[in-house]
Parts: structure tokens; C-alpha cells; sequence
């Protein structure tokens, strides 16, 4: 305290508390071992180009318009039609000309069988035949709605005279198929032979012939399938 009254000023200095120590720099973080990201799993293979059908463009889901998809199965069904056509000219042919006479003669007797004795595959003959001109006819009509897929009559047409023809042929085939069992098998309940022990041929013939022109009716009815699905609209 001085005299003067004046007060003096005491200043005091605080140091820091930790005076003796140093400046220490954190810690670097602690690092990871940092893995690669995965490689890409390869590409599969592009699956190999399908095989298309040669009318194939035509019958796909994603045709451009029914008029195409008609188109296609037109064309399809004047193949069927060919088809059918060989197989009624083979069973005609093989069932018109089959005939055969035993080289034995007893007792004045000359054994010989002709399809025409039987009524049964005379009726075969005829039904195929009006099944066959009825085939050759149509031509002209499928080519017609090959020109002109979007016409529905000429298809009505040849729809309601298939059905008329693949019955036809059934009816035909089944009587020759139920004589030519019997001839094959015969019957012990009527003590009825079997006719193809000795006329062997002409039993073979007759088969082939029955089975050819089951083979048409086939083919018909898959021709009768064909004209339903393309009187749809869509």
C-alpha cells in the first residue's frame, strides 16, 4: 500500500496444470483390412437358336395378324389333303386288285377269292372312292382360302364335307377291318376256319389295305380340326 493512496494492481499468472507434459498427437484410427469387391460371375452362354418349323411364323402367339395365322394353316391343310389323297390311292389300289386262286383243283373245284365276293370290302372300295374324289375336288377350294384366308364360307364348306368323308372312310374301314379278322382268326363258335390259311396273300392285302385307309381317316380328322380352328375369329 503506498501513501499516495494509490492501489497497486496484483496480477497472477495461472499455468496450465499439466506444465510438464507434452503435446500428444490422437492415436491414428484403427484400420481395416479392406477386401476386393467380388469378381463378376460370368455371362451363361446364349442358349443355341431353336429350330423353327417351316410354317412356324405363321402359328406363333405374336403373329402380326390372324389373316397370317388363317394363311398358315390353309397351306397346312392342302399338304394334309396330298397326304390323304396317297393314302386312299394305296388302299383302292391294294384292295381292287386283290385276288388269288390256289394252284390245286379238287373235285372239279377251283378255289379263288376276289375282294368283289365279299360285300363288306366292295362296300370299302366304294366309300374310299367317293372319300378320294371328294379329296381331288377340294383342291381347288383350300388353294382358294390360301388366296383368300379371310373368307369363311369355302371353309365351311370343306369342314362340313370332311366330316361327311372321314365318316365315310371309317365306315369302310371298319367293315373290311371286322371281315378280315374274321378270315384271319375265324370262329369256333360258328366252326368257322380261318380263310387265311390257305389264301394267305390275298388276307396280306387286304390288311395293307385296311391299315392305309386308316391312315386317311387319320389324316381326315386332323383335316376336320384343322377347318374348326381357323373358322375362329381370333
Amino acid at each position: 500500500m503506498n501513501s499516495g493512496g494509490a492501489t497497486s494492481s496484483t496480477t497472477i499468472d495461472i499455468g496450465s496444470t499439466d506444465a510438464g507434459t507434452k503435446d500428444i498427437a490422437p492415436p491414428p484410427p484403427a484400420t481395416k483390412d479392406v477386401l476386393p469387391p467380388p469378381a463378376a460371375a460370368p455371362l451363361p452362354p446364349p442358349p443355341p437358336p431353336r429350330r423353327r418349323f417351316l410354317f412356324s411364323r405363321f402359328f406363333r402367339g405374336d403373329a402380326k395378324t390372324p389373316r397370317r395365322r388363317k394363311r398358315g394353316l390353309a397351306i397346312f391343310d392342302i399338304f394334309l389333303r396330298l397326304f390323304a389323297i396317297a393314302a386312299l390311292v394305296a388302299a383302292i389300289a391294294s384292295m381292287g386288285t386283290d385276288d388269288e386262286t390256289l394252284p390245286f383243283i379238287t373235285f372239279n373245284f377251283q378255289f379263288h377269292a376276289n375282294f368283289a365276293d365279299f360285300p363288306a370290302l366292295l362296300f370299302f372300295v366304294i366309300a374310299d372312292a367317293i372319300a378320294l374324289g371328294y379329296l381331288v375336288l377340294s383342291i381347288p377350294l383350300s388353294i382358294a382360302c390360301i388366296i383368300r384366308p379371310a373368307l369363311a364360307c369355302p371353309r365351311l364348306f370343306l369342314l362340313i364335307f370332311d366330316l361327311i368323308a372321314f365318316a365315310l372312310t371309317v365306315a369302310g374301314s371298319s367293315a373290311a377291318a371286322a371281315i378280315v379278322y374274321l378270315a384271319h382268326t375265324g370262329s369256333s363258335k360258328a366252326n368257322w376256319l380261318a380263310f387265311c390259311i390257305r389264301f394267305q396273300d390275298f388276307c396280306q392285302q387286304s390288311s395293307g389295305a385296311v391299315i392305309a385307309s386308316l391312315v386317311g381317316a387319320a389324316i381326315l380328322l386332323l383335316i376336320v380340326a384343322l377347318s374348326a380352328l381357323s373358322l375362329r375369329r381370333r
